[in-house]
């Protein structure tokens, strides 16, 4: 028995939110993979905040077991390295949980080790459908990108968009939201006049949005990663003045809380469809984000935030489930068909995916009373599945 040290990779937090409180205590590790530097850092971020206030909130035990999260950086798409790390922690540090993820190639490069090593998965945010088809060991607490984006073409025809452009970062989460689009937007009579992928590295997006305005659509459908890339798009499509010609944009994730700031004035209006927004009004989110500030006042909370704060609750209740044993199986049957109330709002664990079923909205930017700009909720699409089972594969 020890005292328990919660090992941070590069990153340091309040010794309050994440060191455990007891001096002897039986420990159950949680290692986490996720990009704590690099672009995408502001994700290793988001999931370290929201552990913390998840540790504040509900204490570091499980009965008589302490939990602690064991860090690893992964900083970008690099599979071989993601096997490595989960090989590592499962070895060295014998952690019984594995978490994190926010690329797809990295968590489908760890679900061949999960049955060998007993270990269970909860993925914070990778998105694409087939991850937690890999291993019958992993669970999702974040969403799916045809979850997120069948609503968005039935919010689109409903609104009189006929002719719509797909523009998607060319990887497997594009991948499934232009797929997803297309399948429900065509089935309810729309037409995708143009398709564009978009290499992941892209960073001059004129030239596409160029291509799409002559197309001369109603919209465009787009769907990139959180984060640079995404920014680097939507001040394309501002500085282009497309908005003007009449041309919508529809999104999901493009206007992230992290960056909506920065986007500006020009953002006002713009509609996304999306499973959390900071504005979202409910006892149990003016917690959480109470709580974040708290702890870390310049954070943000976002979709990455409320993935690895319920996260930790899966992972707590299998910790529960099993008395603190490593035991996979049993840890991931208990928590099939979970229901509990997120700060995004009521959520289920499918007993049948192991994918979570949760309510999307439909957002708009606009500014609220403080002049800070906010995604408002306008339409509430309850309690939608993954989807992607029906979307066709070609």
């Amino acid at each position: 028995m020890r005292k328990t040290i919660l090992k941070l990779s590069l990153m340091t937090l309040p010794a309050t939110s994440f060191m455990a409180g007891a001096a002897q205590a039986d420990i159950v590790k949680v290692g986490v993979i996720a990009p704590m530097t690099g672009p995408k850092a502001i994700f290793g971020k988001q999931f370290t905040e929201a552990l913390a206030v998840y540790q504040k909130q509900n204490g570091t035990k499980v009965g008589e077991h302490e939990v602690e999260f064991v860090i690893r950086d992964l900083p970008d798409i690099n599979p071989g390295q993601a096997r490595a790390l989960a090989q590592e922690l499962v070895i060295q540090e014998d952690v019984q949980y594995l978490a994190g993820f926010e690329f797809t190639p990295n968590a489908m490069a760890v679900a061949p080790i999960l049955e060998r090593a007993n270990v269970p998965l909860v993925i914070f945010n990778a998105a694409t459908s087939a991850i937690v088809g890999a291993s019958p060991y992993a669970l999702r607490t974040s969403y799916t990108t045809p979850q997120v984006t069948v609503p968005v073409a039935d919010c689109a025809l409903r609104k009189g968009m006929k002719k719509v452009v797909v523009m998607v970062s060319d990887y497997g989460p594009g991948i499934d939201a232009e797929r997803a689009f297309t399948w429900r937007f065509q089935e309810n009579g729309g037409e995708i006049i143009d398709t564009i992928r978009m290499s992941t590295n892209t960073t001059d997006f004129s030239p596409m949005l160029q291509r799409a305005r002559n197309a001369k659509p109603d919209a465009i459908y787009i769907f990139l990663p959180a984060g640079p890339s995404a920014y680097a798009f939507m001040r394309a499509y501002v500085d282009n003045h497309l908005a003007g010609e009449g041309i919508k944009l529809l999104g999901t994730a493009e206007t992230d809380e992290t960056m909506l700031q920065e986007l500006g004035d020009p953002a006002i209006g713009i509609h996304t469809a999306y499973h959390y927004s900071q504005a979202h009004s409910s006892p149990e989110n003016d917690r959480f984000t109470r709580d974040l500030k708290a702890l870390f006042p310049k954070a943000e909370a976002n979709f990455a935030s409320v993935g690895a704060y319920d996260g930790a609750h899966v992972i707590y209740k299998m910790i529960e489930a099993t008395n603190g044993r490593q035991d996979a199986a049993k840890a991931v049957e208990a928590v099939k068909g979970l229901e509990w109330v997120s700060p995004r709002g009521s959520v289920k664990i499918d007993p049948e995916s192991r994918g979570i079923i949760q309510n999307v909205y439909m957002r708009v930017v606009e500014k609220n009373g403080e002049g800070r700009l906010i995604n408002t909720e306008i339409e509430t699409f309850p309690m939608q599945p993954d989807w992607g089972h029906l979307v066709p594969k070609q």
